[in-house]
């Protein structure tokens, strides 16, 4: 499967919001769709899944036009929407049978999904009386019980502990392994490191950056040194300006060019107590500061 978003726009009133949106994420990978807040994400989400139509542009399955009759999505918001007062089984069983299951189908995939959680001892129990992690992991029911070929992720380790963010990240390596496509959207980089094989990058309405996360670390220029020791201060005198300390103590050696890379490894090796050394790629986190930018208002 290839879901495809292509040149899509939207405005609302004289706002325009999305302008040329265009991406393309494929099944049985990880997708992780980045922006500060007002870049443009929750709009192209909402879009995806057909909740209202963009003014041009489009949404685009295995090439053809998305039949939502026969592609399931399975949604789980930032804002959580679930009923507060009504107990865990109705409410579940409800929103499976919406997305097209039997009633007798829906329990035994609510019930499977509960216990996979680690969260049968609820299935009656009304929604408000469990903690906020708890309530993340029904909200989650509702987004796989039905079985979908799309997942979307909205900050989905939001409000979880590490056991549960551990078994969260099984779960989605599971659905990543069914062939599914699966979307995050998150501002914890950390995670979309972790899962996520390609990325787009909104700023202000447009795709600043798409593509292979491992290819776009390599298209960094190769012309700095990550270097670890416990002995940093001769080094850092004897290269000077060009050697910085990075926030976790290892140093950061500037090169005049990237052919340089080897003899200065060698160097490093056999002049000093070297307990690493590497060449620098910038983390998620360092290249969504540089192509996010400044956004607008949230969209």
């Amino acid at each position: 499967m290839i879901l495809e978003l292509k040149n899509i726009e939207k405005s609302f009133g004289e706002k325009k919001v999305l302008t040329g949106v265009s991406f393309k994420a494929e099944g049985g990978k990880a997708f992780g769709l980045l922006g500060r807040n007002g870049a443009g994400k929750t709009t192209s989400i909402r879009i995806l899944m057909d909740v209202f139509p963009a003014n041009s542009g489009e949404v685009l399955m295995d090439g053809k036009p998305i039949d939502y009759r026969k592609v399931g999505i399975g949604y789980l918001p930032e804002e959580r929407g679930l009923y507060p007062k009504k107990t865990i089984i109705d409410q579940l069983t409800y929103f499976a049978e919406l997305k097209g299951m039997s009633h007798k189908a829906a329990i035994k995939s609510v019930d499977y999904w509960l216990e996979r959680l680690g969260m049968m001892e609820y299935r009656n129990k009304r929604l408000d009386t469990l903690s906020k992690g708890n309530q993340q992991k029904i909200q989650l029911v509702t987004a796989l019980a039905h079985d979908p070929d799309i997942v979307i992720l909205d900050e989905p380790f939001s409000g979880l502990d590490p056991v549960n963010a551990m078994l969260l990240k099984d779960v989605v390596k599971e659905q990543i392994s069914k062939g599914k496509i699966v979307l995050f959207s998150s501002h914890q980089m950390s995670y979309i490191e972790e899962f996520c094989d390609s990325i787009a990058i909104l700023n202000a309405g447009k795709v600043a950056l798409h593509g292979d996360l491992h290819d776009i670390k390599r298209d960094y220029p190769r012309d700095r040194l990550v270097v670890r020791t416990e002995y940093p201060e001769q080094i850092q005198t004897d290269f000077g300006a060009s050697c910085k300390v990075m926030e976790n103590g290892a140093l950061l050696i500037q090169l005049s060019s990237p052919e340089e890379k080897k003899a200065v490894m060698t160097r490093l090796v056999e002049h000093y107590d070297i307990d690493e050394v590497k060449v620098f790629e910038p983390s998620l986190n360092d290249i969504f500061v540089e192509y996010a930018g400044d956004a607008a208002a949230e969209g």
